[in-house]
């Protein structure tokens, strides 16, 4: 015999996935905030709403939207990402 669901305790996981849910939710808002004040933020704090956008949007229109935005961001200083691995010797 097993207790009504009203009095079943809720297991670990669910409470888990639980918070985690609402966890990205949240950081999905704070990237839509960042994202819709573009002018007053930095490159890098963008970068970093895309990304979650990028990863974590409700719909396809808004990936696709943050994924773009990143294309510009990377096109407004080019050769970023290379910076850090090039070799000393070779900058010369």
């Amino acid at each position: 015999m097993s207790i009504p669901l009203p009095f079943r305790q809720r297991s670990r996981r669910a409470e888990r996935d639980e918070a985690r849910a609402d966890w990205i939710d949240e950081r999905r808002r704070e990237a839509r905030i960042v994202v819709a004040d573009v002018i007053h933020h930095s490159d890098h704090l963008l970068r970093i709403a895309c990304n979650v956008l990028v990863r974590h949007g409700e719909t396809p229109e808004e990936r696709e939207d943050a994924r773009i935005l990143l294309v510009v961001l990377e096109a407004k200083t080019p050769g970023r990402r290379n910076h850090h691995n090039q070799d000393p010797e070779v900058e010369r």
